[in-house]
């Protein structure tokens, strides 16, 4: 992401700044705790897009053994 860009942009939920993430390629809100992801070199802004960090990952059960 570009410098002059992410000083410009900010949550569009609390409008507070963000910060970029380079390896999830993600914006990240830390008032909000919320990560609006980069596609294609593209922020993608929507709040319905964001994943919310403090959201626990779904857990997968181990296969039975067979």
């Amino acid at each position: 992401m570009y410098a002059r860009l992410l000083d410009i942009l900010v949550c569009p939920i609390c409008k507070g700044p963000l910060q970029h993430d380079k390896k999830a390629l993600e914006l990240i809100c830390n008032a909000d705790k919320l990560a609006y992801p980069i596609r294609d070199g593209i922020p993608i802004m929507w709040a319905d897009q964001a994943r919310d960090m403090n959201a626990t990952p779904e857990l997968v059960a181990p296969s039975a053994p067979l």
